[in-house]
């Protein structure tokens, strides 16, 4: 059988696009947060899993130190990131939009200075995560989207219809 793998990195979608898409699944998950009450979001868990707080706190940590990690090509260690390493975390609903908004503006300013053949080059994320810039950025956004389907089923456990999942813009 013949290989059909191209070996040159070809573009299949411009790096605005791609950012375009991230920015929606972000603006998605930051509606999931505006739906939880706030006792619930730092409180409420279904099956040991964590209180969503702490999911949306995670996403903000990696995508902050995942987007300078993009741009400079110097990571910290998973462990130093802020959701890991002890930071002062937010404590209320408020706080954990104001931090989502000030990454999303992060994110949207940074992204500029990405140079387009930057998305194939190999690093390595948070010390520990080798591959291409594209592959680890996706990474991301796919574990946003499974942290935000927890979210999902917290809200509908709760009796919140949460926001369409196809309505990321």
């Amino acid at each position: 059988m013949t290989n059909n793998i191209i070996q040159e990195p070809q573009q299949v979608i411009l790096p605005e696009e791609l950012l375009l898409h991230w920015q929606g699944h972000r603006q998605l998950t930051r509606r999931v947060i505006e739906a939880f009450p706030e006792h619930e979001l730092f409180h409420y868990s279904i099956g040991g899993m964590r209180p969503f707080s702490e999911m949306a706190i995670e996403l903000i940590s990696l995508a902050a130190a995942g987007i300078q990690g993009m741009v400079t090509g110097s990571w910290r260690a998973t462990g130093e990131l802020d959701h890991h390493a002890g930071q002062s975390l937010p404590g209320t609903k408020a706080e954990i939009l104001r931090q989502w908004d000030l990454v999303t503006q992060e994110i949207n300013h940074s992204w500029l200075q990405i140079p387009l053949e930057r998305f194939q080059e190999l690093d390595m994320a948070f010390g520990q995560y080798e591959g291409p810039i594209i592959r680890i950025m996706l990474y991301w956004v796919d574990n946003e989207n499974h942290h935000r389907g927890q979210g999902y089923v917290y809200l509908r456990s709760l009796g919140i219809e949460p926001p369409p999942f196809w309505d990321r813009y």
